[in-house]
Parts: structure tokens; sequence; C-alpha cells
């Protein structure tokens, strides 16, 4: 027995706690993303810091669409839309819409390694994009996005200088602080907001429709002006354009009486029937 055999290390580190996690580190050089404590640590849905893990750990411009996290995490499409809804509920996550090349309306997604920073804070002119853009249904080409804050952009930059907007888009709009205390808006965020509420209506979708559409299911919290989320709402929302109506029949020819017999019948000017003319005709034959 001149070899003693054992399972347990040979010596335990000084510092090791009695219980609990002992953490092994390696010090990283490439292939690795930093996560902030508060994201790490985050109470409540495991899928949400996942999920957020994740999408921070990808390259610009990767896509970030429910399908492709679908195909990428075990959980379904619910979950995963309840975990981006959370990410971008307590400002890990901004969705917004905007005007592409060509004017085409697109969706770009930004995500932030700490909630409450904006483009200006980061290191490079370049904002953090993350995922890339996908054309989805929009407003017509209106007014090119601002800053909501300071130096947070908003879809209210460019709207029409000296152009009152639609009454009726306005009426809608002022309308949704007495549903939401949130949904102040500005002067300037109604004249950006109004093309596209006015495209509602033209639609036929009516003032109460409308607001119930931009008001159910708003997050706990908006951490930034709300101008964006509405202007999201109302493109990814924008109901279809109304069928074309049937033409009109054609009117029927009017009601004339009959000059040889005084009978009724449709004609477009007063006359004979067909009987006393095909009588006429007849008479005319026999006497030629």
């Amino acid at each position: 027995m001149a070899v003693t055999q054992s399972s347990a290390p040979v010596r335990a580190r000084a510092d090791a706690p009695a219980s609990g996690v002992t953490r092994i580190r390696t010090r990283h050089t490439a292939n690795f993303t930093v996560l902030s404590n508060r994201l790490a640590q985050r109470a409540g849905s495991a899928v949400t810091v996942g999920v957020a893990a994740y999408i921070l750990s990808l390259p610009d411009g990767a896509s970030i669409r429910i399908d492709a996290l679908c195909a990428h995490f075990k959980e379904g499409r619910a979950r995963i839309s309840a975990a981006l809804n959370e990410l971008e509920a307590e400002g890990w996550l901004e969705r917004r819409v905007e005007r592409g090349p060509g004017g085409r309306i697109v969706t770009r997604t930004f995500v932030y390694d700490a909630p409450g920073r904006t483009e200006s804070d980061a290191p490079s002119a370049v904002p953090p994009v993350v995922g890339a853009p996908v054309a989805e249904p929009g407003p017509k080409p209106g007014p090119k996005p601002e800053a909501a804050q300071a130096h947070a952009p908003e879809p209210a930059q460019e709207a029409a200088q000296g152009a009152a907007p639609d009454p009726r888009a306005a009426a809608v709009l002022g309308s949704l602080r007495h549903r939401d205390r949130r949904l102040v808006l500005s002067e300037r965020e109604t004249a950006a907001l109004a093309p596209a509420v006015a495209e509602w209506l033209d639609r036929g979708v009516g003032p109460y429709e409308i607001a119930e559409a931009l008001t159910s299911g708003l997050p706990d919290r908006i951490d930034r002006r709300p101008v964006r989320l509405l202007a999201y709402r109302l493109a990814a929302l924008r109901p279809p354009e109304p069928a074309a109506a049937d033409p009109a029949p054609p009117r029927p020819m009017p009601f004339q009486d009959c000059d040889g017999c005084d009978r009724v019948f449709r004609a477009p000017q007063p006359g004979r029937c067909r009987d006393c003319r095909a009588s006429a005709a007849s008479s005319a034959l026999l006497a030629a």
C-alpha cells in the first residue's frame, strides 16, 4: 500500500467559501460578451435574461426577429415575444419605425447594455444596431424621426412646417391623454403622428378604435417619450386599404305613355310602344 488513492483535492483554497458557489475564472481575450450584473442577476424569467444575453452577443446587423430567436431557442413564440416585451419595457431594447432608403418604412432594433443610455453615449458615432432593418407595413413616408428627449431620436423632426395637422387626427391624438396620462403629446409630436392617424381614418377605422389600438396593453414603464411607441403601433397595426366598391348598376329607363295605345312602357323618350311600332310597320308594308 505504497500509493494513497483519494478523490478529494490535495489542498483547498484558503479563501474558498464553506458553501455556495465557487467561481473558477478564465481570462478571455476573444469571443466573449460583457454583461452587467443588473441584467445577469435580474429577477424574474430566466428566458428574458437568456434572450438579452444572446442578443448582446450578436454582431451588428444580425436578425433578432421572433422567427430567428425561435430557431435558436427551444421556447415558443409566446415566451420569446414576452421576453422581448419585458426587455423593451425596462429599457434594454428599443424598436423604432423609421424611414429607410427610398422612403420605405422599416423597423430598427437597438439594444442597450445599460438601460437609459442613448446613441450619443456610445463611444462610436455608429449606433449599436443589432436588428437588421425589417420592412413592415407602415404609414406613407412622412416626417423624419428626431430626438424625443434632448438626444434620443423620435419620429417628429421634419414635420411639415406651417402645415396644420388634420383636425380629425389631432382630436384623436389629443384624446389619448384621457386614457393614459403618460400619452401627453406636444404640438410637434401631434403634427408628426397626424398623417398616420389620418390614414387610419381614411381607411374606415373610427376614432374610438384608433385610440383603443394605441392605448391597450401599454407597458407598465415608458422610459422615453411615447411618440416612438405610438408611431410603431400606427405602422405595425395599420389596417388594410378598403376594397374597391362595386360600380353602381345603371339606372333603368323612365316610364313613357304610348302615343298609340296609352300603355305604359320604358323608353328614353316619349313615343309609341313596341307593339304599336310593329303594327304601324305591318300596315305600311300592306299599303305598299
